[in-house]
């Protein structure tokens, strides 16, 4: 995991850092806006999809990436909670995922099969074209979140919206610089603490990407109230858990994707 070493003493304690901060979170995690982002609509109309169409179309697919060592399903994390209530708002038209932050290669592959409308094993441009993808994350699952972005890049998939959250990036990736083919990105992070998030983001080509903006949230005079997090979360990454279980984070996060998603489907429309 990225810490302050990462951006401004290289990478001479990568290697203790990532062995300390691993052992942490194995031992524990395992058990337990400035800016509109585009909407649907406009996705469909910049992809040649009109409304007439839309019901071909695959659904949107919106994937969380949980941190550390944590299991994608565990409900205790907030990135597990908005897809638990994504899910149950949008029972058609929206696929949701959550995958462990070692797990990307998982994702793509779930993502390529959602595009897969005709089930021929293989995308075709129109079936990469009409894809309406929203990928988050918390810590590792943010610089997941990216290198899974990069990796539809090169599959030729475009990306509606990325978020990080205190986004702490993995060896051998890059979580600074966002890829051409998202549309969207927004950055959420806290400075303190031995585990803090990366401060800024930037599109690796600004014509086709827009930064919605990276926000600072600081905890140093906040009350910690995560009290479902167990207490080596509560002592030794503080900050960087503060921001996870915050929910005035995770509501913006939510508001963002929900921007992206069509009208939600009531329980009782759904019957």
């Amino acid at each position: 995991m990225k810490t302050i070493s990462f951006h401004n003493f290289g990478t001479r304690i990568i290697f203790a850092s990532t062995f300390f901060l691993a052992a942490i979170f194995a031992f524990g995690q395992s058990s337990h806006a400035q800016g509109a982002p585009s909407s649907i609509e406009s996705r469909n109309r910049s992809v040649g999809v009109d409304a007439g169409a839309a019901g071909s179309l695959p659904p949107v697919i919106v994937v969380g990436f949980v941190g550390g060592f944590i299991r994608h399903d565990d409900i205790v994390h907030s990135e597990v909670q908005l897809a638990a209530r994504l899910r149950k708002e949008y029972p058609a038209g929206v696929a949701v995922e959550t995958f462990e932050s070692y797990h990307g290669e998982n994702a793509r592959a779930k993502i390529h099969s959602l595009l897969d409308t005709n089930h021929d094993g293989t995308l075709t441009p129109a079936e990469k074209q009409n894809a309406r993808i929203v990928l988050y994350g918390h810590s590792w699952g943010a610089s997941e979140a990216i290198t899974v972005a990069r990796e539809l890049g090169k599959d030729g998939i475009p990306v509606l919206l990325t978020i990080q959250v205190d986004s702490i990036s993995k060896m051998r990736e890059n979580d600074e610089v966002i890829p051409a083919n998202v549309a969207q990105a927004a950055n959420f992070y806290q400075p303190d603490g031995f585990v803090h998030g990366l401060s800024a983001i930037r599109a690796a080509d600004p014509s086709r990407t827009k930064i919605i903006g990276n926000f600072r949230f600081n905890y140093k005079t906040s009350p910690y109230t995560c009290n479902e997090y167990p207490w080596y979360d509560r002592i030794f990454v503080k900050p960087h858990t503060q921001i996870e279980c915050d929910p005035n984070v995770w509501k913006k996060v939510e508001d963002l994707i929900r921007s992206n998603l069509p009208p939600a489907i009531s329980n009782n429309s759904a019957q």
